[in-house]
């Protein structure tokens, strides 16, 4: 009796636990009208009965054919989708291999089968198949998105579900093209602008000067004839260029040979012409390219000329070129214009505020006493911010000079006492540093950010300030304090002259930056150290100023007995991990390490007081150390640099710097990235 009604024996529909419940509170509801039917009458009982009984089989019978029906329903729809799945899977493009434990393939759909032509694969190991192939799923096995990889000169989308030990790949190698050659053809904006052009031709005829410049035009256009660009010249010493991005990394691979080919010729004809470039790219606006070629142009100006700045929007920039020395082309008409522009500065402002950059030298000092002075000539108000607690020996003794100056030394006020002078209407001056992040006070120039003059002797780097109202750099020259003393000469002369501390603290800033007047002396340096020296400089404090005391002088000949050589021309120290020394007597190390025979460049790394790894760098001017430090976050001159790295050792900061020397292919260093 059990196995009569047992679930299996059921109707189809009744094996639904819902419609069986159903069902049964509809037999108990045709029951109850039934018996209520029959105590009303028998005759109605029994009508109710026939037609209860009629209604129960005609309706067991639909719901039975009803659920047969959806039953063979669902089985082939069922059936349609596996199949659908199955042949999906074997014919849709896309290639699908499963492998085992052991790496041998198991299962290839016939899309994929295509690319290892008749090649049985079933059952192999896969490193006996493709070995390109097993590279590729051993890099990207933990990848939790497609990537896109080459296999067999084509391109495809890639991906591995690890816990399925399958591989999908579609081929995208169309969509790759377009998209390559998108990327080719967008379009890249250059200006290149001859450095020099103005002082090479002052005495030179007619003739030589369009011989000159037909060479050069000449030479550009077969350039740009051989990398497939547009060169359009603007001015005697200007040129458009235009690009496609695949042209701009032709030229790149090329290291702007142009540069070389430009200065070697016009040297051996006595007439050195040097070019810079800046080139801009990434863009859709041509309006903002041409705009960021013209700042890239500036930058590779501001660094001395003769190189090449290539750089998108908000990307950083690289450079190429800059091995040799800016050339000197400063002329007393653009020291006139500059010191009558600070003069109109200094009139529309209530008070000055002159800052120089972390640890301060003497250049720095004494260009901020210059400033002072300028400003006390024009009747206005000079604040020197300086941290007293932060200052090397040589400064310190300058500072206890100039306490028999009581005017001077009343200047001098800490970066606090700064913040709580300026108003809207002040101004800063950066000397002997372009880059915010090195001032004494980085909040003082974020206050004055749209007030700010820079004058610095250092080449630009890509941190500059976005909105200065001057700007006077000049790589070539010797010092900031060089620059600043020209500016003299154009000041009222009826105002009080620089005094006889201001003269000898910027002689010393000349001194020391020249190296007693034997590295980056010019002319214009002599004039300048002349003027000083007549207006009262005296070389004796100089060389107070200057003396070493005795525990500086032990350190730096300790470190130069730690020296080691890479490449035979280049010595590097490394300072011990926990010793700290003073970055000045780094400094002075490196520059004892040029006098001795066979070095180039010479590169000393010691920790600082705050915790940072320093490198101090020196060359002769072979070697361009500003760009090597640039690419460990530095910058400096042609042969000399500098850099601060943090969350560092000295030992990881010296295998860097070796990595990077040892990654020269010549005297000349590759481009920054």
């Amino acid at each position: 009796m059990n196995g009569l009604f047992s679930r299996d024996n059921l109707p189809e529909f009744l094996r639904n636990r819902r419609l069986r419940g159903l069902a049964l509170f509809m037999i108990a509801l045709s029951a109850a009208g039934i018996v209520l039917a029959f105590l009303f009458s028998w005759i109605l009982g029994i009508l109710a009965l026939v037609v209860v009984i009629t209604s129960l089989i005609f309706s067991f019978n639909t719901m039975n054919e009803i659920s047969a029906d959806m039953n063979r329903y669902i089985a082939d729809l069922s059936f349609r989708i596996n199949r659908g799945e199955q042949e999906a899977l074997i014919d849709m493009p896309v290639g699908v291999m499963i492998f085992g434990d052991n790496d041998a393939i198991e299962w290839v759909n016939p899309y994929l089968q295509q690319y290892f032509g008749d090649q049985t694969v079933l059952s192999k190991r896969m490193s006996d198949v493709d070995p390109e192939l097993e590279k590729l799923i051993q890099d990207h096995v933990n990848d939790q998105k497609p990537q896109t990889v080459t296999w067999k000169d084509r391109q495809f989308s890639f991906l591995v579900q690890k816990d399925f030990r399958a591989v999908y790949m579609i081929e995208v190698t169309h969509f790759t093209q377009i998209e390559q050659r998108y990327e080719n053809e967008r379009i890249a904006i250059g200006q290149v602008f001859l450095d020099n052009y103005d002082e090479v031709t002052q005495s030179m005829t007619d003739q030589e000067i369009s011989n000159l410049r037909n060479y050069v035009t000449n030479e550009l256009s077969v350039w740009a004839q051989r990398f497939r660009m547009y060169l359009k010249r603007l001015d005697d010493d200007h040129y458009l260029v235009f690009m496609y991005a695949q042209a701009m990394r032709a030229v790149e691979n090329d290291k702007f040979s142009i540069l070389d080919t430009i200065r070697e010729s016009t040297s051996k004809q006595n007439f050195p012409l040097t070019l810079s470039i800046g080139i801009a790219y990434g863009g859709a606006d041509l309006a903002k390219l041409a705009d960021q070629a013209q700042s890239n142009l500036d930058l590779a100006l501001g660094r001395g000329g003769d190189q090449v700045v290539v750089r998108a929007q908000d990307e950083e920039a690289r450079f190429y070129g800059g091995k040799t020395n800016p050339m000197e082309k400063r002329t007393r008409v653009r020291a006139r214009m500059i010191s009558q522009a600070l003069q109109e500065l200094m009139n529309q402002s209530d008070a000055i505020f002159v800052q120089g950059h972390q640890q301060p030298d003497m250049d720095s000092i004494g260009a901020c006493m210059g400033i002072r002075r300028i400003a006390q000539m024009n009747q206005k108000d000079c604040y020197i911010v300086l941290d007293r607690n932060d200052v090397h020996s040589d400064v310190q003794r300058l500072l206890d000079s100039i306490k028999d100056y009581p005017e001077i030394n009343d200047a001098i006020i800490s970066p606090e006492e700064a913040l709580s002078k300026i108003t809207k209407q002040s101004m800063l001056v950066m000397v002997d540093h372009s880059k915010p992040s090195l001032s004494i006070s980085p909040e003082l120039y974020q206050q004055l950010e749209n007030r700010v003059m820079i004058i610095d002797h250092h080449r630009r780097g890509e941190e500059f300030p976005e909105n200065p109202m001057l700007v006077y750099i000049e790589p070539y020259a010797s010092s900031t304090c060089e620059l600043i003393t020209e500016m003299f000469e154009y000041q009222s002369q009826e105002s009080e002259p620089i005094n006889k501390i201001e003269a000898t603290a910027m002689l010393t800033g000349i001194f020391i930056d020249t190296k007693s007047f034997s590295l980056r002396t010019g002319s214009r340096t002599f004039d300048a150290a002349s003027y000083l020296r007549s207006a009262g400089a005296d070389s004796v404090q100089m060389q107070q100023f200057m003396k070493e005391n005795v525990d500086s002088y032990l350190q730096r000949n300790h470190l130069i007995e730690l020296v080691t050589f890479v490449n035979e021309d280049m010595a590097i120290i490394a300072g011990e991990e926990n010793e700290v020394y003073d970055s000045v007597t780094a400094a002075q190390a490196a520059d004892d390490l040029l006098n001795m025979s066979g070095v180039d460049a010479s590169f000393v790394i010691t920790k600082r007081d705050d915790g940072r790894i320093g490198i101090s760098a020196r060359s002769m001017g072979e070697i361009n150390v500003q760009l090597i430090m640039e690419k460990m976050g530095g910058g400096g001159h042609l042969s000399s640099g500098a850099t601060q790295i943090a969350d560092s050792t000295v030992s990881e900061v010296k295998d860097q710097l070796v990595a990077i020397l040892n990654g020269q292919t010549d005297k000349e260093t590759t481009p920054a990235s």
